[in-house]
This record gives C-alpha cells, sequence and structure tokens, in this order.
C-alpha cells in the first residue's frame, strides 16, 4: 500500500487510538478534576498525533525523522503521567496497562518508521514540491 497521506500511516493511525483512549480516562476518571495532570496527558496525546503528521509533510526524511522522533518522547510523556494518575488512584491497574501499551506501541510503531526512512535508498520528495533537474 502507498502513502500518500499521514492518516494511511500506522503510527498516527495508532496515535489517534492512543489520543481517544486519554480523552475517555480524563473524562471518566479522578484525572478529571487535576487540571494540571488532565491538560498535561491530553497534550501530550496530541502532541504525538500532530508530530506524525506535521512531520509526513516535511521536505525531507530527515526532517520526519526529526518529527517521529518528538512523537515517540510524547509517547514517553504519556506513559509518565499515566504511572502520577496510577499512583493517585485516579485510574484502576487494567486502564493504566491498556493506555500505556498503546503508546507503547506507537513509540514502537514510529520507531519501526524511522529505522526504514533511515534505511531507504531514495530521498522523499514532499507532494507540494518538484525534484531538481540538472
Amino acid at each position: 500500500m502507498k502513502i500518500k497521506k499521514f492518516e494511511d500511516l500506522e503510527c498516527w493511525q495508532v496515535s489517534r487510538e492512543l489520543t481517544k483512549m486519554i480523552y475517555e480516562i480524563t473524562k471518566n476518571s479522578g484525572v478529571r478534576k487535576d487540571f494540571g495532570l488532565r491538560d498535561q496527558i491530553q497534550r501530550a496525546a496530541v502532541s504525538v498525533m500532530s508530530n506524525i503528521s506535521e512531520g509526513f509533510d516535511s521536505s525531507s526524511d530527515a526532517e520526519f525523522i526529526r518529527f517521529l522522533n518528538y512523537a515517540k518522547r510524547s509517547c514517553s510523556e504519556v506513559q509518565a503521567q499515566l504511572y502520577v494518575a496510577l499512583d493517585q488512584a485516579y485510574i484502576i491497574r487494567d486502564s493504566f496497562n491498556s493506555v500505556y501499551k498503546q503508546a507503547e506501541n506507537c513509540r514502537k510503531l514510529c520507531s519501526g518508521l524511522i529505522k526504514y526512512l533511515r534505511n531507504s535508498r531514495q530521498p522523499r520528495v514532499a507532494s507540494h514540491e518538484s525534484p531538481v533537474t540538472s
């Protein structure tokens, strides 16, 4: 399958589900009243989606890789904040495990895409640019 838009990327699809899970937790648990934690964990989850989509539209593989690394870091941030929610008894262990695994899966998919981009032989040209000919 040829990737034509960021929505085609599996890592973006998984990040979208991660974000939905985070918003569900922040609506229906003790996190909803901890405004600082709620806002931070939501921003981190949205950052994963945003960095993948923003990087996809970059002009080079190196720049896309940079944004995928930001997305990976945001996955780790979500996981760290899940520990806060668990330690404060805002969420139960099952919810923690489910969302933590989703963030881990997203991070692994981003890592796999980074590896692919680093090993690809042809530089990627963004759709809005035309290649330069000599």
